[in-house]
């Protein structure tokens, strides 16, 4: 009777050590207040030493969708009616990453402005402003574009254009930096409606880097409510976004299709529900085209559509097709494809293909390191420059009326 008490005694011992060890695990989440490789305990705002802040997961930043990351084929399902062949197919893994669920609109750019023209020089705010004259055609009467289309409250929710590359990577950081000070101010009793400094600064205006939260300044990394930079997508991100495959998976990984557009099927017509025959985004049906007749309108957007215009993507995206054209980080290079690294592809510069290689000088090519890639199709585009996979590019430092473009930010650990 003593040996059968005894094995009890030590089963539940055993099973209370096992227990225990495993409700000691620790994550990002749930650190300890012990650092589990020492024992040591971690600091307070009481007691000195190394602080562990809490932390609940990377909070969603204004305007972000997230978009869970896997595998996908990247590049053109379309016939290449260019003949560039800048685009074959590939597969690649894309990490988990947030994107803006809708292009940056004017009343956000005339926002920026606004903050900018407070704290940065007279030739700073000036490099900022949009270009409206891209609305100009000597054959076109488009002069109420050209004075109306930016700043006219009809226009408020419409996607700013006539951005440059440079123009949309300085609003990604002036956007970062303003967003973290609201955090701080929410998040560490900061003193609310500090100025953003940002740019080539006023005299005696301070950078927010260099100084602390209550005038303005960044919050250190470690406290948990700092966001990641805003920036503009990679074309890997943004392919992967826009054909949003996770509304085509069963079983498993099967996938049931692959997809020409952000939707499923080759039409660019609901085909089914109450707007059964409607087109699903804002371009050009052909020449002279650009939206159906009146009383019949087809995409009922004879230019630009706001930006909450035509239903989502199955990752809550809009108008990945269509109204448009978005800038993308990515140098244009036609082998792109063939270098890439199939995890999280990036063409940053001319590595491994440099530009001396291309004869721009002599103009037999158009390539340089100030190509940037531009994706999407637009309002005055054919569909075939809607389907992801279709690429095309323009120098860094121009602009037209047909390119806009969204932020991305990556995602740290689990999100919210």
């Amino acid at each position: 009777m003593k040996k059968l008490f005894l094995g009890v005694s030590l089963l539940a011992t055993s099973l209370f050590v096992f227990t225990g060890c495993k409700d000691t695990k620790r994550s990002s989440l749930k650190p300890g207040k012990t650092n589990g490789a020492t024992g040591l305990s971690y600091g307070d705002k009481k007691n000195e030493g190394y602080e562990v802040s809490d932390f609940q997961g990377q909070p969603t930043g204004p305007n972000l969708v997230f978009i869970e990351g896997g595998r996908f084929t990247m590049g053109t399902v379309e016939e290449d009616i260019t003949y560039n062949r800048d685009n074959l197919e590939r597969t690649v893994t894309v990490a988990s990453f947030y994107m803006d669920e809708t292009e940056i609109a004017n009343i956000d750019y005339l926002f920026y402005l606004y903050q900018i023209e407070k704290d940065s020089t007279r030739e700073f705010y000036e490099s900022a402003l949009p270009d409206t004259t891209v609305w100009a055609d000597y054959m076109s009467f488009n002069d109420q574009y050209v004075d109306h289309y930016l700043r006219y409250p009809g226009f408020r929710m419409y996607p700013v254009v006539g951005v440059s590359w440079v123009q949309a990577n300085d609003y990604a950081a002036w956007r970062s930096k303003a967003v973290n000070q609201d955090l701080a101010n929410k998040n560490s009793g900061g003193k609310k409606g500090v100025s953003l400094p940002f740019g080539k600064k006023k005299k005696g205006a301070e950078g927010l880097a260099e100084t602390p939260v209550e005038s303005g300044g960044r919050p250190a990394i470690e406290s948990g409510f700092v966001l990641p930079n805003y920036r503009l997508p990679t074309e890997a991100e943004w392919d992967y976004a826009a054909k949003a495959m996770i509304g085509t998976q069963y079983i498993d990984e099967n996938q049931s299709n692959q997809r020409i557009y952000p939707w499923d099927g080759a039409s660019m017509r609901k085909d089914r529900g109450k707007n059964k025959g409607m087109m699903q985004a804002n371009f050009k049906r052909g020449r002279g085209d650009y939206a159906g007749i009146a009383g019949k309108q087809n995409d009922e957007n004879i230019i630009t559509a706001e930006v909450y215009s035509f239903a989502p993507n199955d990752f809550g995206l809009y108008n990945m097709a269509g109204n448009v054209n978005e800038w993308v980080y990515d140098l244009y290079r036609p082998n792109s494809y063939q270098d890439f690294n199939d995890l999280n592809p990036i063409r940053r510069n001319d590595y491994q293909d440099e530009e001396k290689l291309y004869d721009s000088k002599n103009f037999n090519s158009l390539i340089t390191n100030t190509e940037r890639v531009y994706k999407g199709g637009a309002w005055n585009d054919v569909a075939y420059w809607l389907s992801p996979g279709t690429r095309r590019f323009l120098d860094q430092d121009s602009a037209t009326a047909s390119i806009g473009f969204r932020c991305a930010m990556i995602s740290v650990g689990k999100p919210q």
